[in-house]
């Protein structure tokens, strides 16, 4: 039997974390092809803390409630739902309601958890998988012995890029900010971590191949990286941009972009139709579950937080030094 009432985490206003607040609301009624996941972790990604502050307001007739990945057991089935059954230990990409004790999911980007996982881990994966796979992969066309720029290698979204492009036959070089995170994404899978408080990233991508460049940059700092992607990339090279923590506003020069075939684009996840996130769904449980499922790929999780204390979560996310991913956890 199902309660009538769950504990969601709110904000209460745009702003910092301290926003973030318990409370009260109805447990919610899955639709036509949905399933209700009793969430025993929810993970916490970069769009809710700009979704936090107001800036990245949910789509029409998503929740309001931050949270876009949870994993847990289903609690409830909606109608025409054939693949799942009530007990199913699943792991699920949401369009918001994740910050929850249940949240509703699609079935079609609801995926079996992956053998060997904790929910803690399998709760990181979605956003981030799909994020990586549509991107670098779909996107960026990303092929094996090619090279991958990743920027923010130390971010749930970099260790998840530089384990997948590894383990598919990419050569993958990222930037970081600490000599703790060099180790750590050397460690993952990366053939070099640039520090760029100490290197010019555009010199050591040249350098270390052999002057070809990279053949696809994801990007999520924009601001004055946006030239130096165009200097870093090589001959048809593919830019993906994801986000601009140092802005979106910027003067470049086409010239170079014209001149050496560069192709520049770029995404949101949450924007994407049902349909395209089912798409990847089934690449991802076809092709990267199975690596899960070995060992060859493993969550990052930097730290846990009791759901209660999303705000800690979200202080631990703005914190620069954190690596890999944070979860709630309930």
């Amino acid at each position: 039997m199902l309660p009538k009432s769950m504990t969601v985490i709110e904000a209460r206003e745009a702003g910092g974390p301290e926003v973030l607040v318990a409370a009260e609301r109805p447990v919610p009624e899955p639709g036509q092809g949905e399933v209700l996941i009793m969430v025993a972790a929810a993970g916490v990604n970069r769009p809710d803390v700009v979704q936090r502050q107001g800036l990245y307001p949910p789509p029409k007739g998503a929740s309001d409630l931050l949270g876009l990945e949870v994993a847990g057991h289903i609690a409830a089935l909606g109608p025409g739902v054939e693949r799942y059954k009530i007990g199913d230990a699943v792991c699920a990409l949401v369009n918001g309601g994740g910050y929850a004790e249940y949240a509703v999911a699609p079935e079609a980007t609801t995926l079996p958890l992956p053998r060997g996982l904790s929910f803690d881990e399998a709760a990181s994966l979605p956003e981030t998988v799909f994020t990586v796979w549509h991107n670098v992969f779909e996107r960026g066309d990303l092929k094996t012995g090619e090279w991958l720029l990743v920027h923010g290698g130390g971010g749930g979204i970099g260790t998840t890029a530089i384990q997948i492009a590894s383990a598919l036959g990419a050569k993958v070089t990222t930037t970081v900010g600490s000599a703790a995170k060099v180790r750590d994404c050397e460690a993952l899978g990366a053939v070099r971590a640039i520090n760029y408080r100490e290197e010019d990233f555009v010199e050591v991508v040249r350098e270390i191949t052999d002057g070809h460049g990279a053949d696809v940059i994801l990007d999520m700092v924009g601001g004055d990286y946006i030239e130096r992607n165009l200097r870093a990339a090589a001959l048809e090279g593919r830019i993906v941009q994801i986000a601009f923590l140092k802005g979106s506003k910027v003067e470049i020069d086409l010239m170079r972009l014209m001149m050496r075939r560069l192709t520049l684009t770029g995404s949101t996840l949450r924007a994407q139709p049902a349909e395209a996130k089912a798409r990847m769904a089934k690449a991802i449980e076809q092709l990267l579950w199975p690596l899960f499922g070995e060992g060859r790929l493993k969550p990052v999780i930097d730290s846990s937080f009791k759901l209660e204390d999303a705000a800690g979560a979200h202080r631990r996310i703005d914190d620069p030094e954190h690596i890999g991913k944070i979860v709630l956890v309930a």
